[in-house]
């Protein structure tokens, strides 16, 4: 199984902030061998369901790793998940 720390995010109007936007992309590299790529939120959650792993990296090297959630809409996206609090840690990542 693949893991991945996601470094970057896109949103259709840019509005990182807005938790009710979805994201549209995420922009990942795989530490292990370096490569990088961006991936569609429904291609991602599928790689995700599949077995595989996501997580964000603060500066101090700390991993928040990344879960499947699904919306009130029934629209399933990926959510950090902190000390058993889900966080919005993939809000703060930079445009990709």
């Amino acid at each position: 199984m693949g893991s991945v720390r996601i470094k970057g995010i896109e949103k259709d109007n840019g509005n990182h902030e807005n938790p009710h936007e979805a994201i549209k992309a995420y922009c990942w590299v795989d530490e292990a061998d370096n490569k990088s790529g961006k991936t569609d939120r429904p291609t991602m959650v599928s790689w995700m369901e599949k077995g595989n792993s996501a997580y964000v990296k603060d500066s101090y090297g700390n991993k928040a790793f990344c879960y499947v959630r699904i919306s009130v809409h029934n629209t399933k996206f990926l959510q950090t998940k902190a000390d058993n609090t889900y966080t919005d840690n993939l809000l703060k990542l930079p445009e990709c």
